[in-house]
C-alpha cells in the first residue's frame, strides 16, 4: 500500500506562483516574515533536529508504556511550531527567534521526561500547553490551559471549565501562541476552574476546522482532567467574541453560560459598518451567510443563560446590539453589561459584574433536561438542543423551528410544534427522564398525537419521529436507514467536507483537456498551500490509483482532475449528478463546454454514502476574505460550474457560471431558498 504523503516536491514549485497569481492587490495573511540571521537559523535547525530525533525514538522507548505514549502530542507541538516557522518564514518579529529557541528546549525536556517514564506537566497547575492529533488532517494542534491551584491528580473533584476564544492575530503563529499561553492566563481566571485557550487553527474566528478544534481540544482535556460537564462556560472577546456568539447559538446544550464580548454576530451589516463595503452577494452567498450568522439562531439562547459585554465607545458594540434586536424578536431581554466610556477593552467594574453574574449561573449548573426547548436552525450541521435533535428538514437553508414541552401534553408526554422539520429524535440519557416508566408517552406533535416507546428502567428515553406524507409516525431506526438524504454531517455545502477527516486525491492519468488539467493541478496546489496557511494543517494526499476502501471509509475524498485523469472519479462518475465528457459538462439541466468549464460539487460518496466526495475544490473562501473574519464564510454552495477562461483570483477559482444546492434527497434543486432579513 502506498502511504499517505504530504505535498510532493513537484507541487512545491507551484506554490509561490499560485500565491502570486491569487494575491492580486490583497495583502497576504499571514504576512511575510522577517529575515532570520544565519547563525540563529542554524541554531534553531540544530535544536529542531535534536527534538525530531528524540521524537522518533520515543515510540520504541514507550512501547510498554501506552499511557505515556498518548502524551506524545504534548511534545510534538513544540517540534511542529518551530518547524513550520522555519520552513515557511513565519518569524514575524525578531523577538520570535528566542521564543522558538525556548520552545525547542522545552520540547526536548518533555521528550526526555517521557523517555524516563515521567510527565510532570500532566499534573502541573498554572499555565500549561498541550496538544492533540486532529482527526481532520492528522496534524498535531496546540491548546493552552490554566490549571487551577486547587487541582489534584488524586482528587475525584470535578472542576468548572471556561473556554476563552482569542482575538484576531495575523501573526499568531504556533510559536507565538505557545509562548503567549505560558506567559498570560488571560482576561478571566475563575477560582477552582480550568480555562482552555483553543488555538482555533489560527485566525479564522473558530470557523470550520477552527470550530472542530475547540471540541477536539476539549475532548483531550477530558482525557486528562476531571471536568464538570454541567459547568462549561463559553467566553471570548473581539474575534473571540464572534466565536463565542457562534458556539453559543449553534451548541446551546453544551454550555452552562455564555459571555461574549464585542466581535461580530453576522456578515452583511458588520461589513457595511466596519469595511465600508457595498457588498453585492449572489443569492447563494446570501443564503450561505445563514451558516454562521448568529442572529438567525437567536432563539437557541432561550435555554442558555447569556451575559453580553461591550465597551460604551467600542464600534464592535454593534454585535451585541444586533443580537439584542434578534433576541427581542424572540421576546427575550438580553443582559448587556456596558463598560463606561470604554473602547475595545474590558473595564474592571464590568469584569466584576460579569463574573458575579456568570459565577451565580455556574453555581446553579446546566440543566441537562430542561422542561421546555426552543430550537431553530437552517442546516443539519447544527441540529441539537438538549433532548431535541432535528434529523431531517423539508428544505435546507430555510428556517426550521422546534418548540417542545417535555410534559406539556397534560403530563402524558411532550407537546411539540415544528416548522420545516421532517424528522426528530427525542433523547434523554439514563437517570434523567421524568416520564412515567410504566406508560408509553403520548407525543402531541403539530396537532397529531402518537404513542412513543416507554422509557427504560434506567430512566433513559429515546423516541424517533418521522414525517411521511404529511403525517408524523414513530420510526424504528435513526439516520442509519440507508436512504440517500441530507443528514447531520452529510448535508453540504462544499466547505462541510473540511470539518472532518479528508484526503486529497491527486490525478495521475491524462486529462480530457490540457487546460482543465493544468487548472486542476494549480487549484490543488493552492488548496493544499492555503490549508496550511489558514488552518495550520497538512493535507493528506494520495494518488488516485492508490485509494483503498479503507480510505473511502475513513475520509471525505477530495477528487482533483476529471474522469480521464482521476481513476477514482472515473469509477463513480456515472453515479454522481453530473455528466462529464471531453465535449461537455451537464449539471442540473445545464450544459457547458468541457474545454473551459469545470464542475465543483459535494456529494455522498457512491462507494461509501457515509462520507463525502468533493470535486475540484478546497475550502471556498479565498485571499480577499482572509482580511476580515466576517467574510470567512462559504463562497460556493453544494455545486457550481467554473469557467476557467477567467483566471483564478483572490475571490474565486474562475467565473462562476452556475451554482446551486441539492435538495434533501441530493437531487438538483430548481428553486432558490427564500432569502429574508435574518
Amino acid at each position: 500500500m502506498t502511504p499517505l504523503r504530504t505535498i510532493p516536491p513537484a507541487y512545491i514549485l507551484l506554490f509561490a506562483a499560485v500565491s502570486l497569481v491569487r494575491a492580486d492587490d490583497v495583502r497576504p495573511v499571514p504576512p511575510k516574515g522577517v529575515a532570520v540571521a544565519d547563525a540563529d537559523r542554524a541554531e534553531l535547525q540544530a535544536g529542531l533536529d535534536r527534538l525530531t530525533n528524540e521524537l522518533q525514538s520515543l515510540p520504541a522507548a514507550l512501547k510498554d508504556k501506552p499511557r505515556l505514549l498518548t502524551l506524545l502530542p504534548d511534545v510534538q507541538i513544540f517540534q511542529r511550531a518551530v518547524a513550520s516557522a522555519l520552513a515557511h518564514d513565519e518569524f514575524f518579529n525578531l523577538k520570535d527567534v528566542p521564543k522558538a529557541k525556548a520552545l525547542l528546549k522545552q520540547g526536548i525536556a518533555r521528550a526526555e521526561e517521557l523517555k524516563s517514564g515521567r510527565a510532570s506537566w500532566n499534573a502541573a497547575t498554572g499555565l500549561v500547553v498541550r496538544g492533540y492529533t486532529s482527526k481532520i488532517d492528522g496534524s498535531v494542534q496546540p491548546y493552552g490551559l490554566v490549571v487551577p491551584e486547587s487541582y489534584s491528580p488524586n482528587s475525584a473533584h470535578r472542576h468548572r471549565l471556561d473556554v476563552w476564544c482569542h482575538g484576531r492575530g495575523e501573526t499568531l503563529s504556533e510559536v507565538n501562541f505557545l509562548s503567549d499561553r505560558q506567559r498570560s492566563p488571560g482576561e478571566f481566571t475563575p477560582a477552582d476552574a480550568f480555562v482552555i485557550h483553543p488555538y482555533g487553527r489560527y485566525c479564522n474566528a473558530n470557523k470550520f476546522a477552527g470550530e472542530i478544534d475547540l471540541f477536539e481540544a476539549l475532548d483531550d482535556v477530558r482525557k486528562h482532567y476531571p471536568i464538570d460537564e454541567d459547568r462549561l462556560v463559553m467566553r471570548g472577546f473581539s474575534m473571540g467574541g464572534a466565536a463565542c456568539w457562534q458556539f453559543a447559538v449553534h451548541y446551546p446544550s453544551v454550555w452552562a453560560a455564555a459571555a461574549p464580548g464585542a466581535g461580530f454576530a453576522e456578515t452583511p451589516v458588520y461589513l457595511n459598518i466596519f469595511q465600508k463595503e457595498k457588498i453585492k452577494p449572489t443569492w447563494y452567498e446570501q443564503t450561505l451567510w445563514r451558516l454562521y450568522d448568529s442572529t438567525g439562531y437567536a432563539a437557541n439562547l432561550f435555554n442558555l443563560p447569556l451575559v453580553a459585554y461591550s465597551g460604551e465607545d467600542d464600534k464592535q458594540k454593534q454585535a451585541a446590539d444586533m443580537m439584542a434586536g434578534a433576541l427581542a424578536d424572540e421576546g427575550i431581554d438580553m443582559v448587556h453589561v456596558i463598560g463606561a466610556k470604554a473602547k475595545h477593552h474590558y473595564t474592571p467594574d464590568a469584569k466584576a459584574e460579569i463574573d458575579r453574574r456568570i459565577d451565580s449561573i455556574v453555581e446553579a449548573g446546566r440543566d441537562p433536561v430542561p422542561p421546555r426547548v426552543v430550537f431553530t436552525t437552517y442546516t443539519l450541521r447544527y441540529n441539537r438542543s438538549f433532548w431535541v435533535q432535528v434529523d431531517g428538514l423539508a428544505k435546507h437553508w430555510e428556517r426550521a423551528r422546534v418548540e417542545a414541552d417535555l410534559l406539556g401534553n397534560d403530563g402524558a408526554g411532550p407537546n411539540i410544534k415544528t416548522s420545516n422539520v421532517t424528522a426528530l429524535t427525542l433523547k434523554i440519557l439514563a437517570g434523567l427522564c421524568p416520564l412515567d416508566v410504566r406508560k408509553r408517552p403520548k407525543v402531541q406533535i403539530d396537532g397529531q398525537q402518537i404513542e412513543a416507546p416507554k422509557p427504560g428502567s434506567d430512566r433513559s428515553w429515546t423516541a424517533r419521529l418521522r414525517k411521511v406524507d404529511g403525517r408524523w409516525r414513530t420510526a424504528e431506526r435513526g439516520d442509519d436507514d440507508g436512504r440517500l438524504v441530507k443528514r447531520h454531517g452529510l448535508q453540504g455545502p462544499i466547505d462541510d467536507a473540511f470539518m472532518d477527516s479528508f484526503l486529497m486525491v491527486r490525478p495521475t492519468g491524462p486529462a480530457l483537456n490540457a487546460k482543465v488539467g493544468g487548472w486542476a493541478a494549480a487549484e490543488m496546489a493552492h488548496a493544499v498551500d492555503h490549508w496550511r496557511r489558514q488552518f495550520r494543517g497538512d493535507a493528506r494526499i494520495k494518488d488516485d490509483k492508490d485509494v483503498t476502501e479503507a480510505d473511502a471509509a475513513d475520509h471525505n475524498l477530495i477528487l482533483w482532475g476529471d474522469p480521464g485523469s482521476n481513476a477514482y472519479l472515473a469509477r463513480i462518475i456515472d453515479k454522481l449528478p453530473v455528466e462529464w465528457t471531453k465535449d461537455g459538462v451537464k449539471l442540473g439541466g445545464e450544459t457547458h463546454d468541457a474545454g473551459h468549464n469545470v464542475p465543483v460539487l459535494i456529494y455522498p460518496n457512491p462507494l461509501n454514502p457515509r462520507r463525502y466526495v468533493v470535486l475540484n475544490s478546497g475550502f471556498t473562501f479565498r485571499e480577499y476574505d482572509y482580511l476580515t473574519n466576517a467574510r470567512q464564510v462559504p463562497r460556493l454552495p453544494d455545486f457550481a460550474v467554473v469557467d476557467i477562461a477567467t483566471p483564478p483570483s483572490s475571490r474565486a477559482p474562475g467565473r462562476i457560471v452556475q451554482a446551486g444546492f441539492f435538495d434533501e434527497q441530493w437531487k438538483h434543486r430548481t428553486e432558490e431558498p427564500h432569502v429574508d432579513a435574518r
